[in-house]
């Protein structure tokens, strides 16, 4: 009933629930778990650090870094795309995209593509930074944009997915769905696989379009809106999709965990599961953090719960990166934890700035990028290549 209440404070003048993905610890229902002493068993140092811009303060956004052939792109929300050499942190360029942005970038033939508040897509060049062209959609982007081939696609926070071309950033494609009156501020980013691109949505669907011209492929419900209001019918997809050589994994707030195939969206398993972050697979294990904080570890083929660590728990963490034998999430006091893959124990722990982290870490061979709200980007390597 009091997180009832509280959402509904959020109703008025916002197009999402902010306050769900960027609370401060004064803010909590529950009381965040207090940090416990661990013995350090993970070979992980810090590699290196970078001041990306002022972060994203209190917008609700979480832009993700990305990486391409060794090189890392962040941006924050004054504006500021940064490019960075994932090995010694060394930065390559810098530019100002002059207007606010609110995902992170998306990387691929020779672009450097940022989505805005006010519906700007704007694409640099990947080697310099240089402006290439900019355009508008309808409304404010959070994912990160992706590029395949010729086309970028952007989704906008109203629903409308974008097949943009990239010489020039003109429309080729527009597909358009509804999206409910309230839901969670942030939207789960395209994937694109086999020419396919799925999108997970406010209400509980996943839809796989033609990426050569938006087509619908078809479209599964993976959870169903459930409650008198608008709060309670909240289903969102928010986090990271992945695309597996043998399905496609997703989890809902206030809904379900869920493997689907990929040729036709036809369910393989669900387990009832809340989380406002993504998935992440490996091996014959589907990680995620549920809404409570608590880490799971699933059966890739079957959904059977393996292990549950609640140690840190109403911490607000991030989607569970793989980072070799270990899982890396980040929390709303900036705190990076590394943790056994095997149970869920921490391993190791680090803090980046003074504020919290909510985009998922991204792995990249031995290293790990952590970006946290304050503008504070770092690296962590297997001390073998940590400086």
């Amino acid at each position: 009933m009091k997180r009832a209440l509280l959402l509904a404070l959020c109703v008025a003048g916002l197009s999402g629930c902010e306050w769900l993905k960027g609370r401060s610890s004064k803010d909590n229902l529950d009381p965040p778990a207090e940090l416990t002493a661990f013995t350090s068993t993970a070979p992980v140092r810090k590699a290196w650090s970078q001041d990306i811009g002022d972060g994203i303060g209190r917008s609700g956004t979480h832009p993700r870094p990305v990486e391409a052939d060794g090189v890392v792109y962040a941006s924050d929300l004054e504006g500021s795309v940064v490019a960075v050499d994932l090995a010694g942190g060394k930065r390559r360029w810098s530019v100002d995209a002059a207007t606010r942005l609110s995902s992170g970038p998306g990387v691929g033939s020779g672009l450097v593509v940022v989505g805005g508040l006010d519906g700007d897509v704007i694409a640099l060049d990947r080697e310099t930074g240089a402006a290439r062209w900019a355009t508008k959609v309808s409304s404010e982007v959070l994912a990160n944009p992706v590029i395949e081939g010729d086309l970028v696609v952007v989704r906008s926070n109203d629903g409308r997915v974008f097949g943009l071309k990239v010489a020039d950033g003109s429309r080729q494609w527009l597909f358009d769905r509804g999206v409910p009156l309230i839901s969670l501020r942030g939207s789960a980013a395209p994937v694109v696989a086999d020419g396919a691109v799925y999108i997970g949505y406010d209400n509980g669907k996943v839809v796989a379009l033609n990426l050569a011209d938006g087509a619908l492929r078809w479209e599964q419900t993976i959870a169903s809106p459930n409650g008198r209001t608008e709060l309670e019918r909240m289903t969102d997809i928010d986090g990271e999709m992945v695309v597996g050589d043998d399905a496609l994994f997703v989890v809902t707030y206030r809904g379900q965990a869920a493997a689907l195939t990929r040729d036709g969206g036809r369910i393989l398993w669900t387990r009832d599961m809340s989380a406002y972050t993504g998935i992440s697979v490996a091996g014959d294990t589907v990680y995620l953090t549920d809404a409570d904080g608590a880490l799971w570890a699933l059966d890739r083929r079957s959904g059977s719960s393996q292990w549950k660590q609640e140690a840190l728990a109403h911490r607000w963490l991030t989607t569970p990166s793989v980072f070799g034998d270990y899982l890396v999430v980040g929390d709303f006091e900036g705190y990076v934890h590394i943790l056994a893959r095997t149970d869920g124990a921490t391993a190791e722990r680090f803090q980046v700035g003074d504020e919290g982290i909510r985009a998922a870490p991204l792995v990249v061979g031995d290293h790990v990028v952590v970006a946290s709200v304050d503008g504070q980007m770092a690296a962590f390597a297997l001390a073998a290549n940590a400086d």
